[in-house]
């Protein structure tokens, strides 16, 4: 199939406009780059810019050659099509570097399927067979370093960046047809989330952590709700006052990219230590380790706290706690910097559990 894309001129108010002429499967295009050169050159510097723009316009020519050869513009590719599934699968997940904690679940999605021995397959050989056996392959056989078997959530996310995968190669106009939209995906576990009541809260504000800054941090995001990366980076020109509003926090959230505006209490300002510098972090040296971890859960049994609680339990803490008090469902997703209530929903059904138990604990006989 011939497929060409040429670089023409055309002159107009005594500039010369610089487009492309793209021709494929007998359709012709045009597509004007905006990049304009002097029509008659007199100054050396002139003949510069002339030079310079000639090659970069060369060079989107270039690029637009390989974007239509690789069915980047809607024509189809059929040997693209007969591509290798996992090395498409590798392209994508590359696209997802500078995102680094995506990047890390599609990594990990991709050993994976390295290990297993249907995935040396074809794109378009994808079927709807081909993704039931996946499904099987991530929740039986697939296994951790520590040889245990993936969480049922971990194989939920792994399946639906293949589906994802698929979906992105349809949209390419690699595949005709994409096997994805046929099968069912791999249903999420409901997820046991740990808290503190109000009065563990208070035995472990009461008991000694042999990190300081790590017994601060964490009580300030029970306090506050915010995530542990948000905790990390916060800065001092970050903690606000007003006499209206008493204390806040002007932020983004590392997470969401969300711009947020959270309100915190006198006591949850009491936890931020002193202030040495506007532009350091209100909890310098915080690090989330192994070693931190440990620390937090021998913190815990000191305070007599026999349940597993990471620094994440904060603020599910938070959340908890605020609906308990009577504080209504919009507003804490709201504190929480949620983008839809059906997160937040999570923490109403913990608040109704904990009302059916509270309920049951007085019988007559």
């Amino acid at each position: 199939t011939i497929m060409k894309v040429t670089l023409r001129k055309r002159t107009k108010n005594q500039k010369i406009s610089l487009y492309l002429d793209i021709y494929a499967k007998g359709e012709r295009r045009l597509e004007y780059l905006r990049l304009y050169l002097v029509e008659k050159p007199k100054t050396p510097q002139d003949r510069k810019t002339n030079n310079d723009t000639l090659e970069l316009a060369e060079n989107i020519r270039a690029k637009r050659q390989l974007e239509y050869q690789n069915n980047r513009f809607g024509f189809h590719n059929k040997s693209k099509e007969n591509g290798k599934f996992l090395v498409y699968f590798e392209l994508q997940k590359e696209k997802k570097i500078a995102s680094q904690n995506n990047y890390g679940n599609w990594e990990s999605a991709y050993k994976h399927l390295l290990k297993w021995d249907k995935s040396d397959v074809r794109l378009v050989d994808i079927d709807i067979n081909w993704l039931e056996s996946l499904k099987i392959y991530l929740i039986h056989d697939a296994l951790t370093r520590g040889k245990r078997n993936l969480s049922k959530n971990t194989c939920v996310s792994y399946f639906n960046k293949v589906l994802a995968t698929l979906k992105h190669a349809e949209k390419e106009g690699i595949l005709r047809s994409n096997p994805g939209k046929l099968v069912d995906g791999i249903k999420e576990a409901e997820t046991q989330r740990e808290f503190l009541t109000l009065e563990e809260l208070k035995k472990a504000i009461s008991s000694d952590c042999s990190i300081d800054v790590l017994k601060r941090a964490f009580i300030f995001s029970a306090l506050t709700g915010l995530r542990f990366s948000d905790v990390q980076k916060l800065i001092w020109t970050e903690i606000q006052h007003s006499e209206e509003n008493g204390y806040y926090i002007r932020f983004e959230q590392k997470k969401t990219r969300g711009k947020e505006t959270l309100p915190i209490s006198e006591d949850a300002y009491g936890f931020l230590g002193n202030c040495s510098d506007q532009n350091s972090p209100v909890f310098l040296g915080l690090e989330y380790s192994d070693h931190n971890n440990i620390k937090l859960r021998e913190w815990m049994i000191r305070a007599g706290i026999d349940k597993h609680i990471t620094f994440h339990s904060a603020r599910h803490t938070y959340a908890t706690l605020q609906l308990t008090f009577g504080t209504d469902l919009y507003t804490v997703s709201k504190l929480l910097g949620h983008k839809s209530i059906k997160t937040t929903q999570v923490y109403a059904k913990i608040v109704d559990q904990k009302k059916i138990e509270a309920a049951n604990r007085i019988k007559l006989d």
